[in-house]
């Protein structure tokens, strides 16, 4: 038979346990847990993401997602320091293809489920428009910037290889594009890349940046291209895509 000071105990647990969770130091001591959680957590995804292991990187994010961290967070903390790292380690010594496509491959995975239909735009940096121009079927470039800036917290809008300059000006237009971005392999293409920007001006887009790339488009120069900027990669072109949309007028 309980004694009468255990049961004074046991009956002001209660109150205990509430003064306890009211207590400000208890519930700065809770914030502080959650938040170790959530960074070990951002750690993990970081790892699994560098490491281009889609499987683990998606679990990870699911995981940070149901414990309640943004999806604005996740990819602003997770999947664009996974690619910041990448692009630190590409370097001449250090640049290895099969690795930026795994990685690309993991942040595209993640992306896709944390934005099932695409980056909305209110959610997205800005929304951009790439393809491959008409005459060229090869997009293993493309496929790769695209990755890069998904995981960096752009929409883009993937066109695909071997695109008309009508069907590209059209988009741009539809999607309310910030960008386009051109990536060619084959200098045939070029007289087509020369056509986007007045096929953009016949739209009346005329502030709309035009980025080119490629084995085939780096060694031309932006006075012959008619573009604003050449990317000699695809981190490249992200830094200059962020440095020409920072420009635009608000």
């Amino acid at each position: 038979m309980p004694s009468e000071r255990q049961s004074a105990t046991t009956e002001n647990l209660p109150e205990r346990q509430s003064a306890v969770a009211e207590n400000p130091f208890h519930q700065l001591r809770c914030v502080r847990a959650a938040r170790m959680v959530r960074n070990s957590g951002m750690q993990r995804l970081i790892a699994t993401l560098t490491d281009g292991d889609s499987a683990a990187a998606l679990a990870e994010a699911q995981r940070l997602r149901d414990a309640g961290v943004p999806v604005e967070r996740i990819v602003n903390e997770g999947l664009e320091t996974a690619m910041e790292q990448v692009d630190a380690k590409c370097t001449v010594e250090a640049f290895n293809l099969l690795e930026i496509m795994l990685v690309g491959r993991a942040v595209t995975v993640v992306a896709n489920e944390l934005y099932l239909r695409g980056i909305p735009p209110d959610r997205s940096k800005a929304t951009v428009v790439i393809a491959t121009p008409e005459g060229d079927v090869h997009d293993l470039g493309k496929n790769i910037v695209t990755m890069v800036l998904t995981g960096k917290g752009y929409r883009v809008v993937d066109l695909g290889r071997n695109c008309p300059v009508s069907a590209l000006s059209e988009a741009v237009e539809r999607e309310q594009a910030a960008a386009v971005l051109l990536s060619g392999l084959l200098t045939t293409v070029i007289p087509q890349v020369r056509r986007v920007r007045p096929a953009l001006a016949e739209r009346g887009l005329f502030d709309v940046k035009i980025l080119a790339g490629g084995a085939a488009l780096r060694q031309a120069s932006t006075e012959e291209l008619d573009v604003d900027y050449v990317a000699q990669t695809a981190f490249d072109g992200a830094r200059l895509l962020e440095s020409c949309l920072a420009e635009r007028p608000a």
